[in-house]
Parts: C-alpha cells; structure tokens; sequence
C-alpha cells in the first residue's frame, strides 16, 4: 500500500497518465444524464414533453453544485472524493441499467439519473481541486490542452459511439430495453475500473488534505459573505440576466434535437435510426462545436471579447436556423443532414466561446474561484428553465412552429448581450 505523501514514480513523471482518464470520467456521466436519457427515453416510448420536463431537472446538482462544494474541502481530501464518487457512479450506472426492463422504469431510472447528476457534480469539484492541488502552475497551463482533449473524446465516445453501439443492438435484437441496458452496464464497468485506476495511480499531493481548523460554521459564514458580495458587484443583475438569457434558443433546442432526429416523417421529425442520429449529433455536430469553439477561442485571444461578442452573438442566434430548414425540407440525404447539425453545432461553440469568457471576466476579483462556481450555478440555471417547458412548447406547436420560435428567442440573446459592458483589452493578448 501506498503511504500518504508517496505515489508511482511513473504516474508523477507523466501526469497525462492520469490527466487524460480523469476528464474522459468527468465528462461520461454528464453525458449520460443529459444526452443519453433523452435518446433512451424517446426510444422507449415517452413523449418529448415529459422527457424536456423531466429531463431538464436533471441540471439541478450543477445549479446548486456551488453550494456544498465548500464540504469537499472540509471532509477528507480530493483524491478520496474523486475515486469514491468514480466508485458510486460506476454502481449507479449498473443500477439504472437494471431498473429499464420494470413496468415503472421511467420513474425509476429518473431517480438514478438524479443521484448519478448529484455525484458527476461532486466528481467535477473534486477532480477540478485535485488538479490544481497535483499539478504545479506551469504544468496545470501545460496539460491543459490534454484535459479538454480528452474531455471532448469523452463526448463523442458517449454521444456518438454507445448511441451507435444501442442502435446496432436495437437492430439485431429488437429489444430496445436490452440496447440500452448494455449501454449502461458498459458504462457501468468503466467507471468501476477507472475508479480501481485512479485509485492506483493518482499522486497523493501533501497539501491534498482537509483545511486544518476550519468548521463548517465558518465555510457556511465564509460562503454567505463570499455569495453577498457577487450580488454587490458592477452590473451584477445584468451579468445574472446574461448568464441565464444568452443561451436561452440553444437551451431549448438542445432538448428537442435528438427528439426531431429520431421522431418519424410523418410526425415531423428526420425518421432517423439510433445509430444515425449517434453518428450525426454524437460525432459530426461535436467535431463542429469543437472546432468552433477553438476557433473562437483563437479569434477572441487576438481581438478581445468585446471585439469579438457580437459576432459570437449573432453566430450563437443565427445558426439555430437550420433546423428551420430541416423541419420544412425533411430532406431524406445524410449529407444535407450532416451539414446542418455541423453548422447549427459550430454556431454555438464558437458563440459559446464569449459566454465563458465573460464567466471569467465577471468572477475577476478576490473571490474570483467562488464566484466563478456561483456562475456556472446560473449557466445551468439558464439551460434548466428553458428546456423543461420546450417539449410541451414543441408538441403544442409542432416541430416547425417550434423552431421557428427558437429562432424568436434569438431576439432575447441579442438584447442581453447589449446591456453588458466589457474592456476593449480583456481576453486580448
């Protein structure tokens, strides 16, 4: 056994060892609990406004996240928090999988979702602290590029590659409970032999320990006072309305695109299969938002964020536009399909791009960790609200009234971003 303090020679020479497989298991429930759900229920027989509703309660442990982080720091250290949340999602997971075949699995698997979001949430706290605990400055600069790598491999390994491995099963067996029962016991089983691995080969940083004399009366006085003075800051209810307002087409669309995909011809959807929809949104549309996210990230570390935010505003809105197009066309080609979704995907990941810097821009200050988590509670609040009623929205309306609605609410996107104000040198090199 290794002692506190020690760790694999190995492990401490090449942290990408272990940098890689902890955001790879960062990401996948996540995954799991916002795009999976979707496509499972809708294979399953649930209606798009229960599965919108429903599903959209699963971002609340990312919303209310900032407010028990403070525990992690008090009880034990990020290395425990990190491998004992790895175990409990990897036993999660092999519990839903085993609640699909009960008359009341829809019920059943949301109450599993929910605790699987719980723990993903905690698991992001813990391996995000536990970074910056293992790594020096320089290297935590470094490995950046292989953590965000291997988060959106990740991606597309959920969204893509086990949509497609469900569909495959969906079509030899006919048993779509089975597909999806094996999608989740895969799942299942990486996560109980990542949590194994890391337990091995994660370093045992000294100062990886709970904050010596601190009690939870002072974190709970400290979080207050901290909580109070992002309220206090300059133009802080207009940042509150931007961070839950700017994504408020994508926050919609993003819980009806699978839906459409899949839903049949005749009912206003693509009729596409569950290994196409995994190889069109799983793959191709996060190559697009991958790539437009770096692009975006390139562009706006020349110019600036206020340079660069309305044309990330404009691409963030306008891109939702070809879904219109899909819904009106239904066109029957994978390769029209394709360039759609890639378009609408790359819109957003480089119109994401000013969202998250201005979160950095907003939390800059003595506080600046804290309030930076208070504001990705309101990014998650933001994608929450919208998407529980978009699914009743789209069944009123139907799949073309509803994008074009979508495309409405662009008008809100661009109205938020004018009230915000921004200096002409921050994000510039």
């Amino acid at each position: 056994m290794l002692k506190s303090g020690q760790s694999i020679n190995w492990a401490a020479k090449w942290p990408w060892m272990w940098i890689s497989t902890l955001y790879f298991a960062q990401a996948l429930p996540y995954v799991a609990v916002m795009t999976l759900s979707v496509i499972m229920y809708k294979r399953m027989g649930i209606s798009n406004t229960d599965i919108a509703l429903y599903t959209s309660w699963l971002y609340l442990p990312w919303v209310i996240k900032p407010f028990w982080s403070p525990l992690v720091d008090l009880i034990r250290t990020k290395r425990w928090w990190t491998v004992t949340m790895e175990l409990f999602i990897g036993i999660g997971l092999g519990a839903l999988a085993f609640t699909l075949p009960l008359s009341c699995f829809f019920q059943a698997t949301l109450a599993v979702f929910w605790v699987v979001a719980f723990m993903s949430a905690t698991h992001d706290i813990a391996a995000d602290g536990f970074y910056m605990l293992a790594l020096t400055e320089h290297q935590q600069s470094f490995y950046v590029g292989i953590r965000s790598t291997f988060y959106r491999i990740a991606t597309i390994v959920g969204q893509g590659l086990l949509v497609m491995l469900a569909g495959v099963i969906e079509k030899r067996t006919g048993d779509i409970p089975l597909a999806w029962m094996a999608v989740m016991l895969a799942l299942s089983l990486f996560f109980l032999v990542v949590s194994l691995y890391h337990g091995v080969i994660l370093p045992r940083p000294i100062i990886d320990r709970p904050t010596p004399g601190v009690t939870a009366r002072n974190i709970i006085r400290e979080f207050l006072a901290t909580f109070a003075s992002f309220f206090k800051k300059k133009q802080a209810w207009v940042a509150i309305a931007f961070m839950l307002l700017y994504r408020l087409p994508e926050a919609q669309l993003v819980k009806l695109i699978n839906p459409f995909l899949l839903d049949s011809r005749e009912a206003g959807g693509l009729g596409l299969s569950t290994s196409e929809v995994g190889f069109v949104y799983g793959t191709v549309g996060i190559i697009g938002l991958t790539l437009g996210g770096i692009i975006g990230g390139f562009v706006a570390a020349h110019g600036g964020l206020k340079k660069w935010i309305w044309p990330m505003a404009w691409s963030i809105s306008l891109t939702c536009g070809t879904f219109c197009y899909l819904a009106i066309v239904q066109p029957s080609d994978m390769l029209s399909i394709n360039a759609c979704v890639f378009i609408e995907q790359f819109g957003y990941g480089f119109g994401f791009t000013a969202y998250m810097l201005y979160l950095i821009y907003f939390s800059e200050g003595p506080f600046r960790t804290a309030h930076y988590a208070i504001c990705t509670g309101f990014m998650a609040l933001g994608m929450m609200l919208p998407g529980m009623a978009a699914g009743w929205l789209q069944e009123t309306m139907g799949y073309v009234n509803f994008f074009w609605w979508v495309m409405g609410c662009c008008i809100v996107t661009i109205a938020v971003t004018a009230f915000i104000k921004v200096p002409a040198s921050f994000g510039r090199k």
